[in-house]
């Protein structure tokens, strides 16, 4: 029987990939599909004015590279408010979901009703009731972060082993010691899961708002460059966009990283 687990577990470390791998394959693909894209530009087979090339995105980043960067911080503060505050409301909504059931019950359909509605088709009604300053942004971003925390949340508390929290109960622990060494540990990796997806929405929200309105911010740039026929411009500052999504989801791993010391001791443990 160990010989066949030894096997096992042999077997499922060499199917995984290298770390050298999983670093090197997304570079080469991604070198590719830029060296076709920039072929297809110089060919001509795809028109400049539809697709700018790789060359003139990058060209046109460096240029207004002090510009976006200005632009970039507005995005990323006005990003900041709305997921923290986004992220204690959801973190208080699923708190109040697994405490009261009726709470649950009431809240949970209408929830998910939320985020059918489009967020390009609340954010003129959030500028037209707070106006063009920072309000509108932030609401707007904290609609968009807390559903995803909540849900993870509510998930992971209601995935506790029952037989657990009735040990805890007969060893007189409290709710909140209950809370604080079974349920919140159990659902710490799920949390961090929605955590990343509303760090990405935290980005788009922001910049979905600014479009509507603003002075400053990655939106307002986007807008100004459109109207010029910038594309060129234009996809550098998606391409900036999604490094700022990126850099906050590597902001969230590295917070699970320092955080969760027993997914470190499991990661270790599976390399080894």
């Amino acid at each position: 029987m160990k010989a066949l687990e030894s096997e096992h577990i042999s077997s499922t470390h060499a199917r995984q990939p290298s770390r050298l791998r999983r670093v090197v394959v997304p570079v080469v693909a991604l070198a590719a599909l830029l060296a076709v894209w920039e072929l297809a530009c110089d060919t001509g087979l795809v028109p400049a004015f539809m697709l700018p090339s790789p060359l003139s995105v990058a060209r046109s980043l460096f240029a207004d590279l002090s510009l976006i960067a200005q632009h970039s911080l507005t995005t990323l503060v006005e990003a900041a408010y709305g997921l923290v505050i986004g992220v204690l409301v959801g973190f208080v909504f699923a708190l109040l979901m697994d405490r009261f059931e009726t709470f649950y019950l009431a809240f949970e359909p209408l929830m998910t009703v939320s985020q059918t509605i489009p967020t390009i088709a609340i954010a003129p009604l959030l500028v037209l009731w707070f106006g063009y300053g920072l309000a509108p942004k932030v609401v707007l971003i904290v609609l968009t972060t807390f559903f995803p925390v909540t849900v993870s949340l509510v998930s992971g508390f209601r995935s506790v082993d029952p037989d657990m929290v009735d040990l805890m109960r007969t060893m007189g622990a409290s709710r909140l010691q209950i809370f604080r060494y079974v349920k919140l540990p159990a659902a710490a990796e799920q949390l961090f899961s929605g955590l990343r997806i509303s760090a990405t929405y935290a980005i788009v929200g922001a910049v979905i708002a600014e479009w509507l309105g603003g002075t400053s911010g990655l939106g307002v740039y986007m807008t100004r460059v459109r109207k010029s026929f910038s594309y060129d411009k234009m996809f550098a500052s998606i391409l900036v966009i999604s490094g700022l999504s990126l850099a906050l989801m590597r902001l969230v791993d590295l917070l699970e990283h320092v955080t969760m010391p027993w997914k470190r001791a499991e990661r270790s443990k599976n390399h080894d």
